[in-house]
């Protein structure tokens, strides 16, 4: 199921998905139904721009849309605890290949 708000932009996603449906000239939560959590999301994927990335290149969006959505999600977590996962995570993994050379301006072969 998704939830969006009044925007048209939605519409075409009626035909494969179950929608609930916000209008904010009316309500910003109805019958339990909101789009808060999605709105707070881009709030901070928008501010993690303008602020601590300056730019967001194309080929990366992905990544740092999925780094957006880690801070989202343990933003309640002690920063200590989130040093101590990412510690982990990163340990456990191979070589990056999205990130490897980023530093040196290495461009990707287009496949």
């Amino acid at each position: 199921m998704l939830h969006a708000d009044e925007s048209s932009a939605w519409n075409d996603l009626h035909a494969r998905f179950e929608m609930k449906r916000i209008d904010h000239q009316t309500a910003y939560s109805l019958n339990g139904h909101s789009i808060n959590w999605a709105e707070s999301y881009f709030s901070r994927l928008r501010r993690g721009e303008a602020g601590h990335h300056h730019h967001i290149a194309g080929p990366y969006l992905l990544r740092f849309a999925q780094e957006a959505a880690w801070r989202e999600d343990n933003r309640r977590v002690p920063n200590g605890e989130q040093m101590q996962r990412l510690a982990k995570l990163a340990l456990g993994r191979k070589k990056s290949v999205d990130w490897c050379g980023y530093w040196q301006r290495h461009i990707k072969s287009a496949s």
